[in-house]
């Protein structure tokens, strides 16, 4: 009987595949630096690589307030490890909004506003790329250079990845002309990827003033703005500041679509915590798109994680635990 049933395994084996066509893909060129940084025994070695606090002796740095806030929750029993909703955490998607907005402005609690909890930046521009192929099917432009991810998720969602010119080699800044220009010319109707701040890999941003241009070219050609806003903050120290080219579109009346990671601003990397915002026409229309947005979602991962989203709404929606973050 054994023998019997080597031979139909066997038999069966011949006809499944052994993927030996399939090619060896490459290395990750960012993350893949980790493992060669651990191996390396030089007593030197500085990590450049990935994107993550360190304190002064080059171990992981943990906000102390994500530290006590973490804590509380733990300390907590009648906290429970059910599923989230498709959506994610409510209280944490509206502190989310607070961040990207401001508490105080009515985007907050604009019901035009649809949004999502994700895994981290990642996550929203991979549920973000799906529903714009589904439903704005029209070329992305993305920034030359731009953050080497967006090309491969956009890809992969089946986009048109177009570039406009950015920076500068020569003046270490802005392309700004560059960039009109190209703007001018984009398909109308297109999608356009802007870093609200802080932008990767060139840390360099607009001006106010460049802003109002960008918005201008964006309304005149029917560019449909996409913000990718993963270290607001980071560049002038404020997030009231980072924010102003986000709300001077929000405020000139645009539908748009931001992707918003708290792996860097929250140090939250490995908790995937983030969210996807879409400002739509009207309450009806949001509730249509996040409709949508919850098929993308269940499809890919049903649901998103608690933890880092416990975290974090702990922290944006009590005043005193905002402000030491903040700090």
């Amino acid at each position: 009987t054994i023998t019997i049933n080597m031979q139909r395994l066997s038999a069966v084996a011949d006809h499944f595949p052994n993927f030996s066509h399939v090619k060896q893909a490459p290395a990750d060129p960012i993350l893949s630096l980790t493992t060669g940084f651990k191996a390396d025994k030089d007593p030197r070695k500085v990590n450049l690589g990935v994107g993550a606090y360190r304190d002064d002796n080059g171990k992981p740095f943990v906000f102390p307030i994500v530290r006590k806030v973490e804590a509380e929750i733990v300390a907590n029993h009648t906290l429970d490890k059910e599923y989230l909703p498709i959506t994610g955490l409510d209280d944490f998607t509206k502190g989310a909004r607070g961040v990207l907005f401001g508490w105080n402005h009515p985007a907050v609690n604009d019901p035009r506003v649809a949004s999502a909890q994700t895994l981290s930046g990642t996550g929203a521009l991979r549920v973000i790329g799906e529903f714009l192929r589904k439903f704005r099917p029209a070329p992305i432009y993305v920034s030359a250079p731009t953050w080497g991810n967006h090309n491969q998720v956009f890809t992969s969602c089946g986009l048109d990845v177009r570039q406009y010119r950015y920076f500068d080699p020569k003046t270490k800044g802005l392309n700004f002309d560059g960039m009109i220009e190209d703007l001018e010319k984009a398909t109308a109707g297109s999608c356009v990827l802007l870093h609200t701040c802080a932008h990767n890999p060139t840390g360099v941003d607009p001006t106010k003033e460049q802003w109002h241009k960008i918005a201008e070219v964006c309304k005149r050609n029917k560019l449909y703005p996409f913000f990718d806003t993963a270290y607001q903050g980071f560049a002038s120290g404020s997030l009231d500041q980072d924010g102003y080219g986000l709300r001077y579109f929000l405020d000139q009346g645009f539908e748009m679509v931001i992707a918003q990671s708290f792996a860097k601003i929250m140090g939250l990397y490995g908790e995937r915590t983030g969210a996807l915002h879409f400002v739509c026409q009207d309450k009806a229309a949001a509730g249509r798109v996040m409709s949508q947005v919850k098929i993308i979602i269940r499809c890919n991962y049903s649901s998103p994680p608690k933890h880092g989203a416990r975290i974090a709404a702990a922290i944006l929606n009590n005043p005193q635990n905002r402000e030491q973050w903040l700090q």
